[in-house]
Formats: C-alpha cells, sequence, structure tokens
C-alpha cells in the first residue's frame, strides 16, 4: 500500500452512520400485508457495518419503483444524518428492476471501482453469469451511495469490498 493511501486511511472518520434501503416489491408487500418480513440481505448489511463500528441511522423497504426510490435517497442525502446509502434488490435486468436507473439522475461522480472490483469477485464465484449482474456507486454531496443485488451471497461479496475501503471512501467524498 502506498504511503498516501496509508495516510488518507489515517484521516478517514472513525465514526460513519449508514442507511441501507432493500428494494423488492415482494418484501414490501409482506411488510405491507403481514407487519413483519424476512429481509437476510437488508439484515445483513445492517449487522455487518454495525459489527464494524458504524451507527444505523435508517432501515427501510421500498417496492421496485424508480421514483420512490429517487425520492426516498435524495431525502437521506439532504437530511445528512448518513453517510452511506447501501440499497439491496432491484439490480437485475428485468423490467422491474429499476434501483440503477433510480440512481442515475442522483449519483454526481460514479465510483467504477467498486463495479469493477464487485463483478471481478463475483466471477470467480459464478462465473460467465455475473455479465447478468448491475451494480453502482457513486457519490452525492459527501454522501457514498451503493447498490448493490439482492440475494445475500452478492451482499457478502459486496460489504467484504466495501468495508474495507468505506471510511477512505468517505473521506474523500467528503472533500
Amino acid at each position: 500500500m502506498s504511503e498516501t493511501t496509508e495516510e488518507h486511511r489515517q484521516e478517514a472518520p472513525e465514526k460513519l452512520g449508514f442507511t441501507v434501503i432493500t428494494v423488492s416489491d415482494s418484501r414490501y408487500n409482506s411488510l405491507k400485508d403481514a407487519g413483519n418480513v424476512d429481509d437476510v440481505s437488508g439484515k445483513l448489511i445492517l449487522d455487518t457495518l454495525q459489527s464494524e463500528g458504524m451507527k444505523a441511522v435508517k432501515y427501510t423497504i421500498l417496492p421496485d419503483n424508480k421514483d420512490l426510490i429517487a425520492t426516498k435517497v435524495s431525502e437521506i442525502i439532504k437530511s445528512r444524518d448518513s453517510d452511506v446509502i447501501i440499497l439491496t434488490g432491484g439490480t437485475g435486468i428485468s423490467s422491474t428492476d429499476v434501483t440503477i436507473e433510480a440512481l442515475e439522475g442522483i449519483i454526481e461522480k460514479r465510483i467504477d471501482g467498486f463495479s469493477e472490483l464487485f463483478r471481478r469477485a463475483s466471477y470467480d464465484e459464478i462465473g460467465g453469469s455475473v455479465m447478468l449482474t448491475r451494480v453502482t456507486a457513486g457519490v452525492n454531496r459527501g454522501v457514498v451511495i451503493f447498490a448493490v443485488p439482492g440475494s445475500p451471497n452478492a451482499v457478502e461479496t459486496a460489504l467484504e469490498i466495501i468495508k474495507k475501503e468505506l471510511k477512505h471512501l468517505v473521506k474523500h467524498a467528503r472533500e
């Protein structure tokens, strides 16, 4: 690791607040109808980042609706409560998968390296079908945003990449 990278990591903030948004019609409808939902991927993100010493600010489940997703992410950014927003689900290629599209008008600067690293790690796990995987990351007003697939395995892969550089990313996003 370069001296500059190590210096930046030492200057990175220690305490981060984060928001988790699960995007899924089925989970949203279960929550709405039954009042509870089994959201393995959302809980995995919450548990992992809290175990890393970060503070969960908000957790919500939304349907696959581009406008609702964009509105909620914009509200969270404006609130200035979260340093990081992680969305899980709605990143596939079916007609209802709109998470990536919802973020297109929100992300000011993309972090393409995350997508590259995620697909490389996923290729080692699942092979060529990784080409169906869409992920994105970027920054808006100092808030780092990630969108990852909804499968627990994909979330684990993403978190392994994210947690290693998250504080470093937030440091640079704030500059």
